[in-house]
């Protein structure tokens, strides 16, 4: 900086002068170029230091919901705490993407970054009042304010969201952070970007919006909760007609369409209940738990968490088999509870200044039974209740069609209602009627053998209501359903199933203390003596059990059971007789071991899951196989899996009591299930009390399992196993096996079958086995060397005379031969 003195001075005088202006001013400047510095420096750890990168925003992976579908590829559910669909720039419709610039940013695809004259009104306003900050954040400083830093208020955010708006248009193109942006706006409604907040308002795809639905989702960033369809409809009306005229004085629409479109109402939806899922939701809630057992909840578990990593899961859901099993079990509750009474409401909550409809949504209350709906109780008018529904709807409720009496107590059930209950009913003419959901509960597990594949699940009445899974969290006592393992275990061990077992009195001592302990049939049966192993099991005799398992070592009976996954128990003979607790799954999968030959899997309900790109990441390890959809063979050896099994018990003793246990079906506690006229076995049980009672059986397709109980151990009455829980898995299999072909129990090699007396076990020469399915005769399977020997006997008859001359010789008719049989059979036994 110079400065030049009058001539009229004197050459001395202005030097003086100049040198004397050199240092003032030279001081001067120094000492503001240093404070400029240290301003820069300031700034810069003030604002600029720590900033996150913003090259992160390349690889940016928001938090998206886990997908569950079932075996056919069926989407049932996804797991999100947030609304969440990831669309590409491409996919966007024009049209919102202009609304969205006309009521955020006009200027986006011309700024920088930041928007400086918007600043500077922002700023003035900002002098002038004392409120909240208002600010002139572009929408790249949005996506720089949501994906990378706090929503503080402060100018100190502002000038770091302004820094790195700047660095993220020199990283992404306008397309990239445009795509960010509607992906990732918080739109009300839990929703977050604009395809997600399409469903969540009006229910449609983004694709599917009109010109005046767009414009209002364009006026939702500025404060979802301010332009809510439902409670400020009008202000919400207001500011989208805003927006649609912005968009005409921008030349996006033209007046005409903006003004065809402002005479358009919302068409928003009110916000919906939760919605009931598939009847698959016991199932998908032990996915849930599977998942995140392995991956965890949240983005800070790793990045393929349930809530935020985006998984695509496969699961082994069969959906018809799974509507099926729910339903027959749904109805043999229904029936138990008949005539019992009103069980009380599902639930209550308090009523406050009329707000009954926030306080049913808050429970989370629905039914998806038949026409049920959950409905709350808001007051008593005249001679019935006024009830409200989520939907916002109310009904009536008369005393008549809540005259049921309360289980356990005295009155009726419409006197015991207060306001707040929360209520089961169903449509009755033009008012409801009310409905009593069963305390009883029970769970049902169906299982493909052959894989371990679990294909149904049903773990109560409703999930909604009871989330406590019984087919896999509740241990129950599995009764006479364990005998077939503790038989299988006398099998093993040298037994056949035509060795003979006394049906007496069987007594232990159990020492000083305790004396003898001695065991009696179901209902104190009387011993009926030497039996067949066979004949203890198809009438399911406690004290040839217990005989049995003595003879063969209890330690030797737990090794069993515990092998076969059911439990690991002490070796007391009281478990021989299911004492021990168990689930259904694990018994389920214990009879899928015995109709697979003794080759154990581990039961499965997820067959394989993707990361967001697709990659599989379950089962571990897993390779595609390359060629396995091929149109035709090519010549070359074909694709051999590796066996995921375990042999936990010998083929041809699993084989043996399959055999046993379709006797169960033909004409022992089972016989309900022999109408199904197909090769099945099973086996019923009824624990003390009763307090459960159960069934488990199947086919070689599938193999299905159901207990029925008090989730606190309560005496059921006069029911058992196969006057109950048979008759309910014949419901589910009588159409679960529609279209299906019968399909026989195939013997593994070694097997060899052979005619018995079937009371005896003796073998039987001259008779062969028949359709009766109490016949005298029948085929009864051994392992090499193990069976009855044939002793040939003279025939105590006289011989027949020498033929004469006058009587011709005539061939003697040829006896069936077991080979014709097998042929006869297909080769299957």
């Amino acid at each position: 900086m110079t400065f030049a003195f009058p001539p009229a001075l004197s050459p001395r005088v202005r030097a003086f002068g100049q040198r004397r202006w050199v240092r003032r001013f030279g001081k001067l400047g120094a000492w503001g170029l240093l404070l400029f510095g240290l301003a820069i420096l300031a700034g810069w750890f003030l604002f600029a230091r720590n900033l996150p990168s913003v090259d992160s925003l390349r690889s940016y992976e928001p938090p998206l919901p886990t997908n569950i579908r079932g075996s056919d590829g069926t989407p049932i559910q996804s797991y999100a705490r947030e609304r969440r669909v990831e669309l590409s720039f491409a996919e966007y419709p024009p049209l919102l993407v202009k609304a969205f610039l006309a009521a955020e940013d006009k200027t986006f695809f011309t700024h920088g970054g930041i928007d400086y004259l918007g600043i500077l009104s922002a700023f003035w306003t900002n002098l002038r009042n004392d409120g909240r900050p208002i600010g002139a954040s572009t929408i790249t400083q949005q996506v720089a304010k949501n994906l990378l830093l706090s929503s503080e208020v402060s100018y100190v955010r502002k000038m770091r969201e302004a820094i790195l708006a700047y660095r993220i248009e020199g990283t992404l193109t306008k397309q990239q952070i445009l795509e960010l942006y509607l992906n990732q706006i918080a739109l009300g409604r839990n929703a977050f970007g604009v395809e997600a907040a399409s469903h969540a308002y009006f229910d449609k795809e983004l694709k599917q919006l009109s010109l005046p639905q767009m414009a209002y989702l364009a006026i939702l960033p500025k404060g979802p909760s301010n332009y809510d369809p439902v409670r400020h409809p009008q202000r919400a009306l207001d500011r989208r007609n805003w927006v649609l005229r912005e968009m005409a004085e921008n030349e996006f629409i033209s007046p005409a369409e903006a003004a065809q479109a402002q005479g358009e109402p919302l068409g928003a939806a009110p916000r919906q209940p939760p919605r009931n899922e598939r009847a698959g939701s016991y199932f998908t809630e032990e996915v849930r738990r599977l998942l995140i057992g392995k991956y965890g909840e949240t983005d800070r578990d790793g990045p393929f968490s349930v809530y935020a990593g985006g998984l695509w899961v496969r699961t082994s859901l069969d959906g018809r088999l799974q509507d099926l099993a729910q339903q027959a079990l749904r109805d043999g509750l229904l029936r138990y509870a008949a005539g019992r009474g009103w069980a009380g409401p599902l639930a209550h909550r308090d009523i406050d200044d009329g707000n009954w409809r926030q306080m049913l949504l808050n429970t989370n209350i629905g039914l998806d039974y038949k026409d049920w709906r959950a409905a709350i109780a808001i007051a008593r008018e005249g001679g019935g209740w006024r009830l409200g529904f989520a939907t916002g709807e109310e009904g009536t409720m008369p005393d008549s069609a809540a005259a049921m009496p309360l289980v356990g107590k005295g009155g009726n059930a419409w006197r015991a209602i207060k306001p707040g209950d929360i209520l089961a009913v169903a449509p009755n003419g033009g008012s409801f009627a009310l409905r009593s959901v069963p305390r009883v509960s029970g769970g049902f597990v169906v299982e493909e053998p052959a894989t371990g594949r679990v294909l149904a699940m049903q773990g109560g009445f409703d999930a909604r209501l009871q989330s406590f899974n019984r087919a896999t969290q509740a241990l129950r006592q599995p009764g006479s359903t364990i005998k077939p393992i503790v038989y299988a275990s006398a099998l093993e061990h040298g037994m056949t199933p035509a060795s003979i077992i006394v049906d007496g009195p069987f007594c232990v001592y159990q020492g000083a203390n305790l004396g003898n302990k001695c065991f009696r049939n179901f209902e104190n049966q009387a011993g009926a003596g030497p039996k067949t192993m066979r004949w203890g099991i198809e009438q399911s005799r406690n004290l040839m059990t217990v005989r049995t398992a003595a003879t063969t070592g209890m330690n030797r009976v737990v090794a069993t059971i515990k092998r076969m996954g059911i439990g690991d128990y002490p070796p007391y003979l009281s478990f021989a007789l299911g004492a021990g607790d168990t689930t259904v799954l694990k018994m389920v999968n214990s009879y899928a071991t015995l109709a697979n030959h003794g080759r154990a899997h581990e039961p499965s309900l997820i067959d394989f899951a993707q990361d967001r790109h697709g990659k599989v990441i379950w089962p571990e390890n897993w390779r595609a196989c390359d060629g396995c959809n091929a149109p035709d063979w090519n010549g070359q050896p074909m694709p051999r899996p590796l066996p995921r099994t375990r042999q936990v018990i010998d083929p041809l003793t699993a084989f043996q009591m399959v055999h046993i246990t379709e006797g169960v079906i033909q004409r022992g506690t089972a016989t309900t299930l022999r109408e199904l006229g197909r090769p099945m076995f099973g086996k019923t049980g009824t624990t003390t009390g009763p307090t459960n009672v159960w069934f488990i059986g199947g086919t070689p397709q599938f193999i299905g399992g159901l207990y029925i109980g008090y989730d606190q151990p309560t005496n059921l009455g006069g029911v058992q196993g196969g006057t109950f829980a048979a008759p309910i898995f014949k419901q589910f299999a009588a159409k679960a096996y529609e279209g299906m072909e019968p399909m026989p129990f195939r013997a593994p090699p070694g097997i060899r079958m052979v005619r018995i007396d079937r009371m005896s076990g003796q073998p039987v020469f001259g008779a062969w086995p028949t359709s009766d399915p109490k016949p005298a005769v029948i085929w009864e399977a051994f392992k090499p060397e193990s069976e009855p020997r044939r002793a040939s006997r003279r025939s105590e008859a006289a011989p027949a005379a020498a033929p004469t001359a006058a009587a011709p010789r005539t061939r003697p008719r040829a006896r069936p031969k077991e080979s014709d049989f097998l042929q006869r059979e297909g080769g299957i036994y």
